[in-house]
């Protein structure tokens, strides 16, 4: 769990950072969801390999 908090926040502050570059966000309130829609997929991805790869490790 802690491995999967961390990854997702050193990977997905990045890659919010970059997409962002690229999108208008004129308010707070669209860089918040912006963010949150960015992190929900990083965290989901992130999450996923994180079990592939305990489950392919686990002894």
């Amino acid at each position: 769990m802690q491995v999967t908090f961390v990854v997702t926040i050193v990977v997905g502050a990045p890659v919010v950072a970059v997409l962002s570059l690229s999108t208008t966000l004129a308010t707070w309130t669209e860089r918040a969801l912006f963010a949150v829609r960015v992190g929900a997929v990083v965290w989901f991805l992130v999450a996923v390999a994180v079990f592939l790869y305990a489950r392919r490790h686990q002894t």
